[in-house]
């Protein structure tokens, strides 16, 4: 089985800012999927297993720093490999809407990879969806958790649904073959994609 385990923080306070973008995409797959992530907690999370593509979804509900005790006891309790982990999460060091695919690596200051890594090591593969980093002198916790202006929306949806695209070749063809092709500027993922 693999997991996908998107990133953010619960509550209706929380929809739709930066910091949840990983929540979106697994909303996002759920929809394509034709199913319903139910809350669960005994695992600290919402959650939906897709049967026909041995995945699991989940959304933890532990707030962002605290990911990891979420996503360890998944890891744990479903016999999940780490190697079968992918989380989703959004990244200040990118530019809006770029995807970074990676198979393992450091936390990169993110506070919620910090807390996964801490919990399961840093050998689980990871995609970063660029939210920007704004204005150099507002303090970042409020930048992630603001919502996207109306400029920016078209640009996160639009990478909100190429990264449940990544996720999807990372599901059915492996890592490798994701990064390949997500890595790249949209454009040529895109002909990329059209061309397989």
């Amino acid at each position: 089985m693999k997991a996908i385990v998107g990133l953010g923080n619960p509550g209706s306070a929380y929809k739709g800012t930066r910091h949840n973008v990983g929540f979106d995409v697994l909303d996002e797959l759920a929809k394509r999927w034709g199913v319903d992530l139910k809350p669960s907690t005994r695992r600290k999370s919402r959650l939906a297993v897709v049967k026909d593509r041995e995945v699991l979804l989940a959304q933890p509900q532990t707030f962002m720093n605290l990911s990891g005790i979420a996503v360890g006891g998944l890891m744990a309790f479903y016999k999940v490999l780490p190697s079968d982990v992918l989380v989703v999460v959004d990244e200040v060091q990118l530019p809006l809407g770029k995807l970074r695919l990676r198979r393992s690596g450091s936390a990169g200051g993110h506070n919620g990879l910090k807390s996964v890594i801490d919990m399961v090591g840093q050998d689980f593969p990871r995609l970063r969806i660029g939210v920007g980093r704004g204005n150099e002198k507002w303090d970042l916790s409020d930048h992630v958790l603001a919502r996207f202006s109306a400029d920016e929306r078209p640009a996160i949806e639009r990478a909100i649904k190429r990264a449940a695209d990544a996720v999807e070749t990372f599901v059915g063809e492996g890592v490798l073959e994701a990064m390949n092709r997500y890595n790249a500027p949209e454009e040529a993922a895109n002909n990329l994609k059209a061309e397989n």
